[in-house]
């Protein structure tokens, strides 16, 4: 099956990014707003029960990460994808490097850049209308993360929640 670890802004912020995701995204209605901490990646049950113990230590030692978003970027000219600049913090890029351990399945296919996805798989007609567009747009968005969740995909395409942890939280 296949895994993914992200972390969901807020509801409020989740609403004011789906305002671009609804028209420019693909991926809309599979997933929800979201930074990705580890790319997905396949794993069985014994493994991720491997994965979920080890998932508890990393929140156990991690304290909420208040996040900054300020501009629209893009991936190009390497894919015709638009995100939102989430500004580098150290603690983000702590975070996703615990992840991507010899504990963890899988290997990163590019650098950890944090960010959240509002327009992919764009023509370049419509990439550059849009980017043209929405770049000019003044976002200031702030937000506080305090948990990260374990998601696998539906044969449908649509990524579910499996687990969350809470930051700071006493895992037994």
């Amino acid at each position: 099956m296949k895994y993914g670890i992200v972390a969901f802004p807020s509801k409020p912020i989740q609403d004011e990014i789906n305002s671009y995701r609804k028209r420019y995204d693909s991926h809309y209605a599979l997933i929800p707003p979201h930074l990705t901490l580890k790319e997905e990646f396949e794993a069985d049950d014994k493994k991720i029960d491997e994965l979920i113990t080890e998932l508890k230590h990393i929140a156990n030692d991690t304290e909420p990460i208040t996040i900054n978003i300020n501009k629209v970027s893009t991936f190009a000219p390497v894919t015709n994808t638009l995100y939102l600049k989430v500004e580098p913090k150290q603690e983000l890029y702590d975070l996703s490097d615990k992840m991507h351990t010899d504990k963890f399945p899988g290997s990163r296919t590019y650098s950890f850049v944090p960010h959240i996805t509002i327009a992919q798989k764009l023509s370049d007609d419509e990439y550059s209308d849009i980017y043209g567009s929405i770049s000019m747009k003044d976002i200031q968005l702030e937000d506080t993360i305090d948990r990260f969740n374990l998601v696998y995909q539906l044969e449908n395409g649509i990524w579910t929640v499996y687990e969350t942890f809470v930051f700071g939280k006493e895992y037994v």
